[in-house]
């Protein structure tokens, strides 16, 4: 595997520090769940691990059926897609306030110890 080199004063180094820098990762917090990319497809996979919303699904499929079919089709869908928005726009939210609280710590000053 990779080893780490430790270059402690870089002086005359700092061509080599750079160069073997890039090989690990930083150390910068991050806690948020999801990017911009991700968030659909993530989110709506986590909110139908919900009992509740796999049952308002099944209703919706279940009314797409023309020999079950109870009222119309659209209204079966509204409760759904108004809780899942609902919930997708708090988690977003909520990921966002993470994100900017990550920015904030990766960007304090802080303190090296040197001899």
């Amino acid at each position: 595997g990779k080893h780490r080199i430790v270059i402690p004063c870089l002086g005359h180094f700092k061509e080599e520090y750079e160069k073997v820098s890039k090989l690990y990762m930083n150390n910068k917090i991050r806690t948020t769940k999801y990017t911009l990319v991700n968030f659909l497809p993530r989110n709506l996979f986590e909110q139908f691990h919900r009992v509740a919303n796999l049952y308002f699904l099944f209703l919706v499929v279940l009314n797409w059926v023309p020999l079950v079919e109870a009222f119309q089709k659209e209204i079966t869908m509204l409760p759904l897609v108004g809780v899942l928005t609902i919930i997708a726009v708090k988690d977003g939210l909520e990921d966002y306030s993470r994100y900017k609280m990550d920015k904030q710590i990766n960007n304090l000053l802080t303190k090296v110890y040197s001899r």
